[in-house]
This record gives structure tokens, C-alpha cells and sequence, in this order.
């Protein structure tokens, strides 16, 4: 097990998810396409969901073109989804392969960069229910798929804002410091339990569309790119970090 610290630095062994299956979210596009492809490339077969199916099936080219597995394309629309929908991506799920080793919540959006005195309660409503409710809907419908796995992985996406508050961050702030809370408390329920492990990564400064809606005249090229952070999402997703329950963890060094 490595120390928090060391994390940024891990280097996996090849085909080390090899077997694995893995959803992710948001994985049309920023880091979750590129986590997607790197989890594939290290021998897992990945359920790609999200909204844009066009974005979905171009990842899946790229995969199945690079000779990885398989994938799966699950499109789906955290905004309106319900907790049936969940419950039928579940079934959907253990029908086709039985358990699910790894889940990654990595769809989110900004909202509006803006004083709370100003914010719309719709806007509100929105940022909330993609950015925490559907998570806690859909982890909670895949816990008995995950529960089948001898070793499952569940991973929230945090933020520097969601640790310490800062002004006009908004509700994309709320939901993040929801998400830090939301995972120290469901890791203290599994935690010697059974299979089932609760981790978040703090992606950190990164060169995606939603950086650049945040901080727009920033030049990109300071940033690390997707491909940067991609040791912390594949240590967690595999069985090297067996053991490792409730932390949130930096994708880059500090």
C-alpha cells in the first residue's frame, strides 16, 4: 500500500486490471475518456456512460482499435436519470458480466462561477443532483453488483474547493465538500465489511473544458494534462491499493 504522498508516482504493472470491470462516468471526453482508455489499455473491460453517445462511441473505436477489451457503452443523462434507471443499469450490469470491480463518478459540472446571494435555485438544483445526488443514487443502486466482487473500487471526484470554501465557487463547491463528506461517511460503513472500498481523487489543476469555463484566461499549457494525473485513478482502481478505504487523495504532488 502506498503512502498518499507516493501515489502520484505509481507505476503499474502491465495488465494489472486485467479482468476488471469498470464504469465509468463522463468518460466521452477530459479525464474520464482518458482514464477509460488507459484502464482498457491495462486489461479491463470499461462500461463508458454518459450523455453524448456520439462522444462514447468514439472513445469505443479508439479502444477497440487498440486491441483492449471490449467495451460497453451505457449512455445516460445524470440530470433527469431516476433511481429506477440506476436500479436497471444494476440489473443491466449483473446480467451481462456479474459484478462490477470498479466505478468511477468523474461526470460533473461547473454551474456558475457567482455569489450565493445571486444564484439560481434551479441552477442550484441542477448542480447538485449531477454532481451528488446521482452519484448517491447510482452507488447505491450498483452496491450489490459491487458487493459480488471479491475486490471493488468506488471512486468520487473531489476538489480543492470542496475542502476549503472559496468566494463565487457556488454550488460546485457545495457538492464537492458533500462528496468529501459523503465518502468518509459511506467508507466508515464498509469498512470491514466486505469487498467494497470508498476512495475520492482530487484531480488538481488539469487541462479540461470545465478548467477552462473556470478560468478562462488561463494559459492551458501550465496545466498537467489528463495523462499527467492517470497514476492515482489506476492505483485506485486496482488491487494494489486493496485496503485503502475513505481517503481523498491528490492526483499530483504537492
Amino acid at each position: 500500500m502506498l503512502s498518499t504522498q507516493d501515489i502520484p508516482r505509481y507505476q503499474p504493472l502491465p495488465n494489472h486490471l486485467d479482468q476488471r470491470i469498470i464504469l465509468i462516468t463522463g468518460a466521452g471526453d477530459g479525464i474520464g475518456k482518458v482514464v477509460a482508455i488507459a484502464a482498457a489499455e491495462a486489461g479491463a473491460t470499461v462500461i463508458l456512460a454518459g450523455r453524448t453517445v456520439a462522444k462514447l462511441e468514439q472513445v469505443y473505436n479508439l479502444i477497440v482499435e487498440s486491441g483492449c477489451p471490449e467495451p460497453s457503452i451505457y449512455p445516460i443523462d445524470l440530470n433527469g436519470a431516476t433511481s429506477q434507471d440506476y436500479d436497471e443499469l444494476g440489473t443491466s450490469i449483473d446480467e451481462q458480466f456479474g459484478r462490477l470491480d470498479g466505478l468511477l463518478h468523474n461526470a460533473a459540472i461547473l454551474g456558475l462561477r457567482s455569489p450565493l446571494t445571486n444564484y439560481s435555485s434551479e441552477l442550484w438544483n441542477k448542480v447538485l443532483q449531477i454532481n451528488l445526488t446521482s452519484q448517491f443514487q447510482m452507488t447505491q443502486s450498483l452496491m450489490p453488483v459491487l458487493e459480488k466482487s471479491k475486490d471493488a473500487s468506488v471512486i468520487f471526484t473531489t476538489s480543492g474547493v470542496g475542502r476549503t470554501g472559496k468566494a463565487f465557487w457556488g454550488a460546485y463547491a457545495v457538492s464537492k465538500f458533500a462528496i468529501e463528506g459523503m465518502v468518509q461517511t459511506w467508507a466508515s460503513e464498509v469498512e470491514d465489511l466486505g469487498s467494497v472500498r470508498i476512495n475520492a481523487i482530487n484531480p488538481g489543476a488539469t487541462r479540461t473544458n470545465m478548467r477552462a469555463q473556470a478560468f478562462p484566461a488561463e494559459n492551458p499549457n501550465n496545466l498537467k494534462t489528463p495523462e499527467d494525473i492517470l497514476p492515482a485513478y489506476l492505483y485506485l482502481m486496482g488491487q494494489d491499493s486493496a485496503g485503502v478505504n475513505g481517503q481523498s487523495i491528490d492526483a499530483q504532488l504537492r
